[in-house]
């Protein structure tokens, strides 16, 4: 399932940073620098939204008013600068899931984001493809009974492309997820990866798209 997240806060580089942190965890994010500019999507289905309490203009709280009147079930997480609990014990109040003072570690809040997705969104523990199961618990993947020797950055991109079936990913890309910050060289190595994993697994229907990257399909 593709989680959509909605994010408003109007300094620009802490919407910047925000949004990254959510993308590298492979959420959707739709960011905003202001309430009304949220209009056109504000009856989309997103999954939970994080909220600016101290917007220009409409306030974080109206617009979680706004959000709550069309869906009273909606997660919201409120981040403000003004560390009181007033604001936290209202927006508590008025439905929050969450609240979180400003500075506060971008780790923090994707910790928090996906302990309400978890909550609310729970999905199943284990994943089909192909004939293989995976483990979403234990990192774990097994070909009927018989469990596959992956390695942890075989299984990552297994679950990458698994959570995203039909979507073509870029080498680059690929090395953002599975590799983050940690490796500086050649887009090559991707081609490596796929490959071992492919032998462990020859039935996933994975396609090279040429001079691009990979795409998975569940045909």
């Amino acid at each position: 399932m593709e989680i959509r997240i909605g994010l408003v806060e109007d300094e620009k580089n802490l919407n910047d940073i925000i949004k990254s942190y959510l993308e590298k965890e492979n959420y959707k994010v739709f960011a905003f620098n202001s309430a009304e500019s949220v209009s056109e999507v504000i009856e989309e289905d997103m999954h939970i939204w994080i909220l600016d309490i101290m917007l220009p203009g409409k306030s974080g709280f109206e617009l979680m008013d706004e959000l709550k009147q069309i869906d009273p079930k909606l997660p919201i997480i409120l981040i403000s600068a003004r560390d009181q609990d007033f604001d936290k014990i209202l927006g508590l109040e008025k439905g929050a899931e969450d609240y979180i003072a400003k500075p506060f570690s971008p780790k923090e809040l994707v910790l928090r984001v996906k302990k309400i997705i978890d909550r609310c969104y729970k999905s199943e523990d284990t994943g089909i493809i192909a004939g293989y199961k995976i483990d979403f618990n234990t990192h774990k993947v097994y070909d009927q009974e018989a469990l596959l020797d992956l390695s942890s950055r075989e299984y990552k991109l297994l679950v990458l492309m698994y959570n995203n079936i039909g979507r073509p990913f870029t080498r680059d890309e690929i090395l953002n997820n599975i590799w983050e910050r940690d490796y500086f060289g050649s887009d090559r190595v991707v081609d490596d990866l796929m490959r071992r994993l492919r032998k462990k697994m020859p039935r996933l229907q994975v396609e090279t798209i040429y001079r691009y990257g990979y795409r998975m399909e569940d045909k």
